[in-house]
């Protein structure tokens, strides 16, 4: 099963009238992608020349000041603002990033499987060899954290024609990869449903920081007239939407950007129809409704 044979067109208008818990209007969820991305391993580059001449320590180097660095200013960034994040986490992290792992857990983080390494995806992969890594994933977190994950995110959003049903028959309830609503969405699978739960390329860091070059104003305006707009639409057609603010630690936790992350975090915090909430809330809501 493929393509739009997973799940039915729906216009968004057509969805029937619901708000989200106190009458909010977006749901807004906050997701660090924690990520470890081996040395010898091809993976984002903020240089391309360099990543053409190995061994490629600039980008690595790079890459790695996430974990060592930009996570941290993440953590206080969010818990200052009173936000839970819910992070999509390489089980490689459990091993490799101990700190960052307990840190997170600390502060009550949900952990999304996010497979085992960044530079390994699921494209490609024959299905033994596919349902191996997820459940290595899923399990090796579940071991670390004490929560087995409820939610997935593939490394690259990618996956194999099967995927969907190796999520399912592991236990995960919602996955990411599927970026086509401002609303959560049922996927048919193979002896059930799994729900696809908004996650963004567009407000994502990779694409807006990194590929877009915006600068640290106008990455905050950026979130905010998303929320904005979510809001008026939501309040104009009494049906909620959900926001998925992607970050990645080596982008949005430099010490340069994150004070306007926080600015966009607090407007979207403060404002009467926003929701904060971790992905699992989002989908055990949703899916009363």
């Amino acid at each position: 099963m493929a393509g739009s044979a997973r799940y039915p067109y729906r216009a968004i208008t057509d969805h029937p009238p619901f708000l989200w818990p106190g009458g909010a209007r977006v749901a807004v969820w906050v997701i660090p992608n924690v990520e470890h991305h081996p040395f010898d391993r091809p993976s984002v580059s903020v240089n391309d020349k360099a990543s053409a001449t190995p061994p490629d320590v600039l980008n690595h180097s790079w890459r790695d000041y996430g974990p060592r660095v930009g996570i941290w200013r993440l953590f206080d960034c969010l818990a200052g603002l009173g936000i839970t994040a819910s992070a999509t986490l390489n089980s490689d992290v459990c091993d490799e990033y101990p700190q960052v792992v307990t840190e997170g857990t600390r502060l009550g983080w949900e952990w999304l499987g996010h497979g085992t390494d960044n530079s390994r995806r699921l494209s490609g992969l024959g299905e033994e060899d596919e349902r191996a890594l997820v459940e290595t994933s899923l399990g090796r977190i579940a071991a670390a954290t004490g929560q087995r994950p409820r939610g997935w995110l593939g490394p690259g959003l990618a996956e194999t024609a099967r995927t969907p049903e190796i999520l399912h028959a592991a236990g995960v309830e919602y996955v990411c990869d599927w970026v086509a609503d401002d609303l959560p969405f049922t996927l048919r699978v193979e002896g059930g449903e799994i729900l696809s739960l908004p996650y963004s390329i567009e407000l994502n860091d990779m694409e807006l920081i990194l590929r877009q070059r915006l600068t640290g104003p106008e990455y905050r305006q950026r979130l905010i007239d998303q929320f904005e707009q979510l809001n008026a639409e939501a309040g104009a057609q009494r049906t909620g939407r959900v926001m998925a603010i992607p970050l990645h630690p080596f982008l949005a936790g430099q010490a340069h950007r994150v004070r306007y992350l926080r600015e966009a975090l607090e407007h979207i915090a403060l404002h009467k129809g926003s929701w904060l909430a971790r992905g699992g809330e989002i989908a055990d809501y949703y899916l009363r409704s």
